[in-house]
């Protein structure tokens, strides 16, 4: 029985001490956070123009049928330049709502009516603003279009992930290890959002004005990506 246990503890012991073993041969390695960012800037190349009209009377059928008539009137212009992945059209916020007297009571109806032409073809676009005499400029934005905005992001995220390891090599080198290995990482992409423009002005344009077109001048757009995490430093 005693040597039983003898030699069980004689296997508990050996086993113990080749785990001592294994952990004082395996090489230390000590955890670096950090991140590298990347960002280019390109031609935004997507334009949206957003036409509104108001109209207000005594009657709410006839305030209808102005809005509808102006509306219509957009649609017909904006529909000849209209091409899948070049121009969309697409028709916006229509309300009529009742205005009342200060006594109480309603005292008449104003409407309005909205227009929305978004596309890459920023010519036609531009040029459809001279023709559209119904309804004015609402508002002017540029954005970076999605397949455009796809291919910049993986771009871009090759050079972030290129100064990811880059920096990790350096500050391997400068803590006095041989190397490193990747822990964790985490890769984030993000593009500014477009910026439409008030055009406050083009409420106001009269019909001499009607075959002037807009000025396109889009800016650029900038795209990054970030790359953080943990590298283990090793000798």
């Amino acid at each position: 029985m005693n040597s039983k246990l003898s030699i069980a503890a004689t296997t508990i012991t050996l086993a113990l001490a080749a785990g001592s073993a294994a952990a004082a041969e395996a090489p230390r390695r000590d955890a670096l956070s950090l991140s590298a960012s990347a960002t280019v800037e390109v031609p935004r190349d997507t334009l949206t123009v957003r036409f509104g009209i108001t109209k207000e009377g005594s009657d709410a059928g006839l305030v209808q049928s102005q809005l509808k008539q102006a509306l219509d009137a957009a649609l017909a212009e904006a529909r000849k330049i209209a091409k899948p992945g070049a121009v969309e059209v697409q028709t916006g916020n229509f309300s009529l709502y009742p205005r009342y007297a200060p006594k109480g009571g309603i005292n008449g109806w104003q409407g309005s009516a909205e227009l929305l032409v978004e596309g890459k073809d920023m010519a036609a676009i531009a040029q459809l603003t001279g023709r559209v005499s119904s309804m004015s400029i609402a508002s002017v934005g540029y954005s970076l279009s999605r397949e455009a905005r796809e291919k910049q992001e993986s771009d871009v995220v090759a050079q972030a992930i290129a100064r990811y390891k880059a920096k990790a090599a350096d500050y391997a080198r400068q803590f006095g290890y041989g190397g490193y290995q990747i822990g964790e990482v985490t890769v984030s992409a993000d593009s500014n959002m477009p910026q439409p423009m008030a055009a406050p002005m083009a409420r106001f344009k009269s019909a001499a004005m009607a075959d002037e077109a807009l000025p396109v001048e889009a800016g650029k757009a900038s795209v990054s990506a970030t790359v953080s995490g943990v590298v283990l430093m090793g000798k």
